[in-house]
């Protein structure tokens, strides 16, 4: 894949550090194009280049819990047919958000993300240095990361969050009129750049009274390891949850050698791309519908899959080609996952703005695509994490404010003022004197 074109300011994508534990965990993929491919002569990819940090371990093992509980969530509240998420895309653009939060908004936005008793140092030292780690990890897969903070021209925000985020999550900072239609075609021009064309547009308007936008973008591109061959695939039935069928086009291999395994009511594989440091893990039921299972599993679960793949020889394997494009408001889920202060009017992001008081996530939203052909896999996700002001009935006077004292029948103005400070109570003798002398 070639280098996604530099933009102003530079998306600088990166490999993204959580790829062991959320590109295997959930089929967040899509193909390519051409039929030549790494095959037998790619070199694997058996151990990472260096040791983990303890912070990058906590990173990674917290983020699984993290993203198998938003799938399952997901899962249980979402009966569209098809639904992709990428966890990791998730979990950077709210990573990024969180370094604005304060007090109750800041502890309920960690532990729903499942960094509970981590410091914000640890989370942002855990995103940055397995960013640069992973950057180059199997040079037959292209992995990108790109995060962007958007900034409505005229709101006051605090210079050291925006550079927190330029510094842990490599992000580009820009401050543009949201008011102005040419910075929603801005923010869409990323998004396309950044997923190297697969997700090319992520809103359709843009509030005027957003105060930012916190915009994190994954792409994947990969051949497998051992390609599937073109003339194998067949057209066959695939069985929907409600027993009724529609005909796909069925890829297949047989006499091949791949991690398998089963479960409490399941059996799954384990496909690699390129060197084998990536692979997707296909998880089929023994009953007709998988919703059930993925409901029900956590990171244990998870751990447990992957402990019951086993190289074996198979007869048979069948995989049917499919594309996906998936659109998903993240806000219920992460409301029911312990986030909900951070919706509401007692959310406060004092950390990056200082009207933090006055703002909250006004909507977390995922757009995702997917396509898995013979060749390989070819994927991409874009969060946007929108803050505005809160919503609520009443006012909040926590900043400089005028008063006026009236009669309300006759129009009678009493008193009027201006507080710019209620601690002082004596604003001191008058300045000044008499001119007639």
């Amino acid at each position: 894949m070639k280098p996604i074109p530099p933009m102003s300011p530079s998306p600088r994508l990166r490999t993204p550090w959580t790829a062991i534990a959320t590109i295997l965990m959930l089929p967040i993929a899509g193909a390519c194009g051409d039929t030549t491919g790494p095959g037998d002569g790619a070199d694997p990819v058996t151990q990472l280049p260096r040791a983990l940090t303890a912070d990058e371990q906590a990173v990674i093992a917290r983020s699984t819990g993290f993203g198998m509980e938003l799938m399952a969530r997901s899962v249980a509240e979402d009966d569209r047919p098809n639904i992709v998420l990428s966890p990791l895309s998730a979990s950077m653009a709210l990573g990024m958000t969180m370094n604005g939060a304060v007090g109750p908004t800041f502890d309920a936005m960690r532990a729903t993300l499942g960094f509970d008793g981590l410091t914000q140092e640890q989370i942002n030292s855990g995103y940055q240095s397995l960013i640069e780690l992973l950057t180059a990890l199997d040079p037959e897969v292209d992995v990108r990361l790109g995060n962007a903070v958007w900034a409505n021209d005229g709101v006051p925000f605090h210079t050291d969050f925006f550079d927190t985020v330029r510094e842990a999550f490599d992000a580009a900072v820009e401050t543009r009129d949201f008011a102005d239609a040419s910075t929603l075609d801005a923010i869409n021009a990323w998004a396309d750049q950044a997923t190297n064309g697969m997700i090319e547009r992520v809103l359709n308007e843009l509030d005027p009274d957003l105060v930012l936008l916190l915009m994190n973008a994954v792409a994947f591109d990969a051949s497998w390891t051992e390609r599937f061959d073109p003339d194998d695939t067949r057209s066959a039935e695939f069985r929907r949850a409600d027993g009724s069928t529609v005909a796909v086009d069925m890829m297949q291999k047989e006499g091949v050698e791949l991690p398998l395994g089963s479960g409490d009511g399941w059996t799954a594989v384990e496909i690699p791309y390129g060197g084998g440091a990536y692979a997707m893990v296909v998880v089929v039921p023994w009953q007709d519908d998988v919703r059930p299972l993925v409901a029900e599993w956590d990171a244990a679960d998870w751990a447990g899959l992957k402990a019951a793949l086993t190289v074996q020889e198979l007869d048979l394997l069948r995989l049917p080609r499919f594309t996906v494009a998936h659109d998903a408001f993240l806000n219920p889920v992460l409301e029911a996952m312990g986030m909900g202060i951070a919706f509401g009017s007692e959310a406060d992001f004092s950390g990056l703005s200082p009207i933090g008081a006055g703002l909250c996530i006004d909507f977390v939203r995922q757009k995702s695509f997917i396509e898995v052909d013979e060749a390989g896999t070819r994927a991409a996700a874009v969060t946007t994490v929108g803050i505005g002001p809160t919503s609520f009935t009443g006012l909040i006077a926590d900043r400089p404010f005028f008063f006026a004292l009236h009669e309300r029948l006759s129009g009678t103005l009493l008193f009027t003022g201006v507080i710019g400070d209620p601690g002082v109570e004596d604003s001191g003798p008058a300045e000044g004197s008499g001119r007639c002398h």
